[in-house]
């Protein structure tokens, strides 16, 4: 696991209740988030397991030992894999490099992202026990996050997000919406690779409802869409997810700012009058 770690210093930003947003600081958590990603992923979202998956009842890959995972703990739960009720994984250069590629090259072009000047994050894996799916939760895991990206100074972050099914017809409007509604600026737009690509310009742009269209959007994509993000050109449809992936893209210049003026007065505030 990469040598780094939440900024702690604003520990009030990183709890909420029983409820705190941490990096995992051992193995035995890592191993935890895994479990976590294999009830959501396979068991309730029937994904399709390796063998080896399936018989350790863990979603795993060779960028688990070398990325930072982001976790969601409720102390509540005491000391143990239930403790970990969310959880994201943070890929940054350092990590790409050990292994050789980002995760997202396997349905992406993405060399105007990796290339991109400045620290850049890959954002993947991110899930929520069923029983924790709430507002505050998700606000959590994006304190955490915004934490990770002001502390090692992220000026852009990308991944792959799904949408659930893989049927492209079915879901034409909320990717047609994307389409031209959110697609990315030229040197920003990664591309789904040629014998992935599924077009996501399924209908007109006047015949789109935005509203209908964004309000059938997983709130993970709408998260981003909020936050700026941008869509790549073309969808990926992934059949060991069930799902139809599209690639963001958010540059942070908005969680940065944010996250600066945030801790400006915090300082100032903490000042001796």
């Amino acid at each position: 696991m990469a040598d780094t770690s939440v900024d702690q210093g604003e520990s009030s930003d990183l709890r909420m209740g029983s409820l705190e947003v941490r990096l995992a600081e051992t193995a035995a958590e890592i191993d935890w988030a895994q479990a976590l990603r294999y009830r959501v992923f396979y068991d309730e979202m029937a994904a399709i397991p390796s063998d080896a998956m399936k018989a350790r009842l863990r979603d795993f890959d060779p960028f688990d030992a070398l990325c930072d995972h982001l976790l969601v703990i409720d102390h509540a739960r005491g000391n143990g894999p239930e403790m970990v009720v969310g959880t994201y994984r943070l890929i940054r250069r350092p990590a790409a490099e050990q292994v050789g590629r980002f995760y997202s090259s396997d349905e992406y072009d993405i060399s105007p992202l990796a290339s991109y000047p400045g620290e850049v994050l890959e954002l993947g894996r991110s899930c929520v026990d069923a029983g924790y799916r709430t507002r505050g939760s998700m606000q959590l895991l994006w304190r955490g996050i915004a934490s990770y990206v002001f502390q090692h100074d992220i000026a852009l972050m990308f991944g792959c997000a799904s949408l659930p099914g893989t049927d492209p017809a079915a879901l034409a409007e909320p990717l047609a919406y994307l389409h031209h509604h959110h697609l990315a600026p030229p040197e920003l737009r990664a591309t789904a690779l040629p014998d992935r690509y599924v077009s996501m310009n399924l209908m007109e742009k006047d015949r789109i409802d935005p509203r209908r269209a964004l309000n059938v959007l997983p709130p993970l994509i709408k998260g981003y869409l909020r936050l700026g993000g941008f869509v790549g050109d073309g969808g990926v449809i992934d059949h060991q997810f069930n799902t139809t992936d599209v690639c963001i893209v958010v540059k942070t210049d908005l969680i940065t700012d944010k996250y600066f003026k945030h801790y400006e007065r915090r300082n100032r505030d903490s000042q001796p009058g």
